[in-house]
């Protein structure tokens, strides 16, 4: 479940951004959580697992007028290869429906992936339900 971020988060928010290699240091993380709290463009969101009820990822955006640029995303390693990215970015589209998820250098690959298995995804059901509909 996608979680609007509150400071009550904040230390779990750091801990899963920490994970991300270019915010090991902690000043640079620091700077960077400062940089979420005081731009109203700037958000993070949590993800809460369903199963456990921990927090165990973290995304960090920026919100344009027709877009959302998805600039950090980091899960808890024993939550890893599990589709939680997808699940997340599957909720933040929800979230900002009139906006397209877009990456950037680090992140436009996993966005392309989701971007592709989504797309399989609504093929699949297309071709379900054209399958449902010639009984």
């Amino acid at each position: 479940m996608l979680l609007d971020y509150k400071n009550d988060y904040e230390k779990i928010s750091m801990g899963l951004l920490s994970f991300v290699p270019d915010l090991k240091d902690v000043s640079r993380l620091q700077n960077e959580m400062d940089w979420y709290q005081s731009k109203e463009n700037y958000k993070l969101y949590l993800w809460k697992s369903e199963e456990t009820q921990d927090i165990i990822a973290v995304i960090g955006v920026e919100i344009g007028n027709d877009m959302t640029l998805v600039r950090h995303i980091s899960i808890n390693p024993s939550f890893r290869n599990e589709g939680i990215s997808y699940k997340i970015l599957e909720a933040l589209e929800k979230r900002l429906p009139q906006r397209k998820v877009m990456g950037t250098l680090e992140t436009a690959s996993l966005i392309a992936k989701w971007e592709q298995e989504k797309s399989k995804k609504e093929q699949q059901s297309i071709l379900l339900t054209d399958e449902k509909g010639e009984d």
